[in-house]
């Protein structure tokens, strides 16, 4: 990471952290109020050359959740309590990771890191993302807002992550970080927030917001 976009990063994480100070503290009070349960969820993640660190959201799922299921979140998931389904809507659950980015775990703009057990499964193509520093949003992000949805359509979910879902995903990170810079990562950080309104209006995303349809049906996926 360059000492340019390190910078930026600081300074968008700590004016995240100070602006939305108090819709940090609302949405902890949600968390809490709804079931009692820990108000963060912390998962270990792979992140810059391997290196394994804890990335943080607020909790959106039963406190047992990891042993109940699958890593990834499918459709209209059981186990995501009521706030949390509005919250993940939202994104509001990524928040937390502002201090990720502020203790150098993450980047505003990067790849998604990923649990270890599919990064065991990456092929050597695949791990080339593992040499960039992973952030809370890019053109994958983007690209796949509604991966859950996708999954749910898929006689097998996790399968269809790793085979289609995510060397997609890690195709456009790569492509995006060949010409990111400073400019290009504000570019990505709004067209985020707008891509998150039209999600949140309910509304058809005009073709110059860039949004794309995965290539291939996942009911074609076979095991």
């Amino acid at each position: 990471m360059t000492r340019t976009k390190r910078a930026f990063d600081l300074v968008g994480a700590g004016l995240g952290v100070v602006l939305l100070a108090p819709l940090l503290a609302l949405l902890a009070l949600l968390v809490k109020a709804e079931d009692g349960g820990p108000v963060l969820f912390k998962q270990e993640r792979v992140g810059y050359r391997g290196r394994r660190f804890r990335i943080w959201k607020f909790r959106t799922m039963v406190p047992d959740a990891e042993r109940r299921g699958l890593p990834l979140t499918v459709g209209r998931d059981p186990r995501v309590t009521r706030i949390g389904a509005w919250m993940r809507r939202q994104k509001l659950d990524e928040l937390p990771q502002l201090f990720n980015v502020l203790f150098g775990d993450m980047s505003l703009v990067g790849p998604r890191p990923d649990v270890p057990r599919y990064v065991a499964l990456y092929r050597a193509p695949e791990r080339r993302v593992l040499e960039l520093v992973p952030g809370m949003t890019d053109e994958a992000s983007i690209r796949y807002l509604g991966e859950s949805t996708l999954l749910a359509a898929s006689p097998d979910p996790e399968p269809y992550y790793l085979e289609v879902i995510a060397p997609e995903k890690i195709r456009l990170s790569l492509e995006y970080a060949a010409r990111a810079t400073v400019w290009t990562d504000l570019l990505m950080i709004i067209g985020t927030l707008r891509h998150l309104y039209w999600a949140r209006a309910g509304t058809e995303l005009p073709a110059a917001l860039g949004r794309a349809d995965p290539a291939v049906d996942p009911r074609s996926l076979t095991r």
